[in-house]
């Protein structure tokens, strides 16, 4: 995995914002019950693997700062995703997060002639809590409810932007979403549903847009998960992709550069309050069907998450 440079510093600034900047009585002490803060997503929010949740990240309760640190990786048949993460928190209600991607393009770069070629992706993200606590309302119907930006900007290398330009596809672009979250404490459920304003082909890894596409559309995102005792739960999501370029040429036929929607399965284990382990199985359907024959990529997802 090759985090750019600036990433490193952005995500070093967060970890010192908290750990340099406050006083020790500011940082998260008492902390959330385990795993009610969710793991990280590949993006670098809090959430689950794929989607974020309303819930806010880190350690950090009432008037308390909080910061969490993730590495992530994916791999299918064709493509392997490495993703590093931070986040900081304020006060349960406010999360800053810095997400570093790179995509091991596989046969299809070869395919491109461009062989080794990575598709990088730096995201920026904001989320706010705008209603409800989860934890504090478990007894009732009203859910937490937060809002999020995430900006993202794509190096995908000369040969690969240029095909991406060729069909309009830019190399940045913002997404928009609300996410409302239930914990039911009694069966030990949790239940996410997020609407997400994007034009992101591929979550970016392909750019944003195309010509000839409506703009933003919006993609549902569902979570579900059990928690088998206080520290291990098991889950599953789905996300809704937009398929701006499905109808574009490329490798000498259309629907080429086809997408499909991303689902998995998972499992996470807090071995100690301040630290998360996930692994799954993803779905991500097509990715560039025109290089893989048309397959659908699936295979595993491990992460690791630190927080305080």
């Amino acid at each position: 995995m090759k985090p750019t440079r600036h990433v490193l510093q952005a995500m070093g600034l967060a970890v010192a914002t908290v750990t340099l900047g406050l006083s020790p009585a500011a940082h998260s002490a008492s902390g959330k019950l385990v795993l009610t803060g969710g793991v990280s997503t590949i993006e670098g929010s809090g959430g689950g693997g794929l989607t974020p949740w309303a819930l806010i990240g880190t350690q950090a309760t009432d008037n308390e700062w909080g910061v969490a640190a993730n590495v992530s990786q994916a791999r299918t048949q064709d493509y392997r995703l490495d993703t590093l993460g931070a986040m900081v928190a304020w006060d349960d209600r406010l999360e800053f997060s810095v997400g570093s991607q790179s995509l091991d393009t596989g046969p299809t770069s070869r395919q491109l002639g461009a062989p080794g070629q990575e598709l990088d992706q730096v995201i920026v993200g904001v989320k706010y809590r705008v209603l409800g606590e989860a934890i504090l309302d478990a007894d009732t119907w009203l859910p937490q409810v937060a809002v999020g930006v995430q900006h993202k900007r794509l190096d995908a290398g000369n040969r690969i932007e240029g095909i991406l330009n060729s069909v309009g596809a830019d190399t940045s672009g913002t997404d928009f979403y609300v996410s409302a979250t239930k914990l039911f404490l009694k069966p030990a459920v949790l239940i996410n549903a997020t609407l997400r304003a994007t034009e992101a082909n591929q979550n970016g890894l392909l750019g944003f847009g195309a010509n000839g596409s409506s703009g933003y559309q919006i993609m549902p995102e569902v979570s579900v998960a059990k928690l088998l005792r206080n520290n291990l739960a098991v889950g599953a999501e789905y996300r809704a992709m937009p398929d701006n370029l499905e109808l574009r040429p490329v490798g000498g036929g259309r629907n080429g550069l086809a997408s499909d929607d991303w689902k998995d399965v998972f499992v996470a284990w807090a071995p100690r309050k301040n630290v998360s382990l996930t692994a799954g199985y993803v779905d991500l359907g097509r990715i560039v069907p025109a290089t893989t024959s048309n397959r659908d990529q699936t295979g595993y997802y491990v992460s690791a998450q630190f927080s305080y």
